[in-house]
């Protein structure tokens, strides 16, 4: 795959349903080169007959996974233009009870992920004094939801690396975006599921109202539209810092102004049983 003139996009998890996917076809539709990853191939199997892409596997959560794959696109383009973090896991359920190893999941797949990643390919992004580093967040870390503060918490985490990171990586000419998707019609919360650490189940009368809270992510933005857009602001010469988009990004934005008393009403249909 000839990488001449075209900008080599790594995008982790690019799972078939879901926001990375969608901004996988959509950085090709750009005429960029697109490495496309994911924890298997057989999610990403409508793309294999695709030039524009090269599918690997990868797991975020293994150094291992992360080095091979990154050593693999610079021996084979040369370099990573943009690295856009996208892989995430979801973590539903009561705080109070969810278990401490799901929690531990999420945090090393939404925080130490990205992490991994950046780290890998700084250096070869700081040897070319050109890059973008582009980690995918969500609008939830400015009203943290009720059954989602594990995964608003990583994203929060991520939010404020993402902050420091562009600040410290500038001088190295690398550009840092920090994408706070709405709610986007995706895989990953209607195939989340509920967690409880014991037998208990205090909430157990509250799933109802969990399960209404999974099914919105039918009802977000389609993620081809909010790709086309994030795409755009991502190809810029010079990227914004911060982009938002998507199904209640602005009424969100807004809300994160409010009282907390005010918020708390805002989100209090989530938690009637």
């Amino acid at each position: 795959m000839d990488s001449f003139g075209l900008e080599v996009v790594l995008i982790t998890g690019c799972s078939q349903g879901g926001i990375g996917h969608a901004l996988a076809k959509q950085f090709a539709a750009k005429k960029c080169l697109v490495v496309a990853t994911s924890r298997s191939l057989s999610s990403m199997r409508d793309l294999q007959q695709d030039a524009r892409f090269d599918l690997q596997e990868l797991d975020v959560s293994s150094e291992e996974s992360v080095q091979r794959v990154v050593a693999n696109v610079v021996e084979k383009y040369g370099r990573v233009d943009v690295l856009v973090n996208n892989a995430g896991v979801q973590c539903v359920g009561p705080i109070a009870e969810v278990p401490l190893s799901a929690m531990e999941n999420t945090i090393n797949t939404n925080v130490y992920g990205p992490m991994r990643m950046i780290q890998a390919v700084v250096p070869h992004m700081a040897s070319r004094r050109k890059g973008k580093i582009v980690n995918v967040g969500s609008t939830i870390v400015l009203i943290s939801f009720p059954w989602t503060g594990v995964y608003a918490a990583s994203k929060a985490a991520l939010h404020a690396l993402t902050d420091a990171l562009r600040l410290e990586v500038k001088p190295l000419g690398i550009d840092v975006i920090n994408v706070a998707p709405g709610s986007i019609q995706s895989n990953i919360l209607p195939s989340a599921e509920v967690s409880y650490a014991s037998e208990q189940k205090l909430y157990k009368p509250f799933e109802p109202a969990i399960r209404r809270f999974l099914s919105q992510g039918r009802v977000g933005t389609p993620a081809e539209k909010f790709a086309k857009h994030t795409v755009a602001a991502i190809l810029k010469k010079q990227p914004p810092a911060w982009f938002s988009s998507g199904k209640f990004s602005t009424i969100i934005a807004i809300a994160y102004h409010l009282p907390l008393r005010v918020k708390d009403l805002f989100v209090q249909s989530f938690v009637k049983p």
